[in-house]
């Protein structure tokens, strides 16, 4: 319970009831009066008060009415309703339109009405400290967004700068010697950047809120094709990309680039040393959902690990080239998509991977 002085507003027409309120009270709260709505509006307008207290029964304004529009002024203070009858409309309209912490039926009892008061203030403070720690939540992570962006780029340029510089150098020198520093070089680079990759994928996937927007996969997927024969040697392998959208979808397309580009990179490093190495890629789009299959002939997983496979840092291999990331990212964002996702995996035959995602359009939402 609340140690300082309470600060309450009372308001009732009746002079009598204001001096008594007053008088009773004064020792353990920090009592303003006033006589109607009117000066109990201008009241709450010039000064904080954590409770107010208002006598149903009033000229002009009844204490419902008058709460109503304390809600609109300052909603803020608790709000306790004096009435001496019990009329259940006026309760309701109290409840929905007022607001109303509590109701107190007059003549008033003493000690009633300080619990009231003290249990309200609390209230009230519980309410200022959450909203404290909400604004503070909101700024860090305007912060955070801020932050891991001007990181990504910060690291990510200079790498992109070693890189170049690397492969520029390694023009200029016959020496196998040398030419082998280099490709430790790149290859060191390589794998910090996708590190750094994942990281912002992890963020987006985990982190942020849906941002709903057309999607259209061949324009996503092309994209990230592009980037996939930047990245690794993809020419010996046979992709195969079957892409059908004839009716518009609306999803968070960031979330969907991670969802699709921890598949295919799972396809890709996973794949068996001997070829021939297949990915099959199937999207297809209708008014309500978009199927997505992912498909490859690599090493496969066993079934023991088919649950664990989307936990943070799993791994269902040996093979030392993945971080644990990308299958808990894939889950994490199917969930914020409300979408589902089903594996079917076997050892030394391959994995498929099924997605499918609502479409969130505005319009169904609805």
């Amino acid at each position: 319970m609340t140690k300082r002085k309470v600060k309450v507003l009372y308001i009732d027409d009746e002079d009598n009831n204001l001096s008594s309120f007053k008088a009773s009270l004064r020792k353990d709260f920090k009592v303003s009066t006033a006589l109607d709505a009117e000066e109990g509006l201008r009241l709450v307008q010039q000064e904080e008060f954590e409770v107010v207290i208002a006598d149903q029964r009033m000229p002009g304004l009844t204490g419902v009415e008058f709460f109503e529009k304390l809600v609109e002024v300052n909603p803020k203070p608790i709000r306790i309703l004096l009435t001496g009858y019990s009329d259940i409309a006026s309760v309701i309209d109290a409840i929905n339109k007022g607001e109303v912490y509590r109701f107190i039926d007059k003549p008033w009892n003493l000690e009633q009405i300080k619990n009231a008061i003290f249990n309200a203030a609390d209230i009230y403070d519980a309410r200022k400290e959450l909203k404290i720690k909400n604004d503070r939540l909101e700024k860090l992570h305007s912060e955070m967004n801020r932050f891991v962006y001007s990181l990504s780029h910060e690291l990510r340029g200079p790498l992109m700068s070693i890189s170049g510089i690397s492969k520029l150098a390694k023009m200029e020198t016959d020496d196998n010697g040398i030419l082998e520093y280099f490709e430790m070089i790149d290859e060191a680079t390589l794998k910090l950047d996708d590190f750094i990759y994942k990281m912002l994928d992890f963020y987006r996937s985990t982190k942020m809120d849906n941002r709903i927007e057309p999607v259209y996969f061949k324009e996503v997927l092309e994209q990230q094709m592009i980037d996939y024969r930047k990245k690794w040697e993809l020419d010996k392998m046979e992709i195969a990309i079957d892409i059908q959208q004839e009716a518009p979808f609306h999803s968070d397309e960031a979330k969907i680039r991670v969802i699709l580009n921890n598949l295919f990179s799972n396809a890709y490093k996973f794949r068996k040393d001997e070829g021939p190495n297949k990915i099959g890629i199937t999207i297809k789009v209708d008014e309500i959902h978009a199927s997505i299959v992912v498909s490859d002939n690599g090493i496969g997983i066993e079934e023991k690990h088919h649950q664990e496979v989307f936990n943070l840092f799993h791994r269902a291999t040996q093979r030392n080239v993945g971080s644990g990331l990308g299958l808990y990212m894939v889950k994490e964002s199917i969930e914020q998509l409300q979408g589902s996702i089903q594996l079917e995996s076997k050892p030394n035959e391959g994995s498929t991977m099924r997605v499918v995602l609502p479409n969130l359009s505005e319009k169904r939402k609805e």
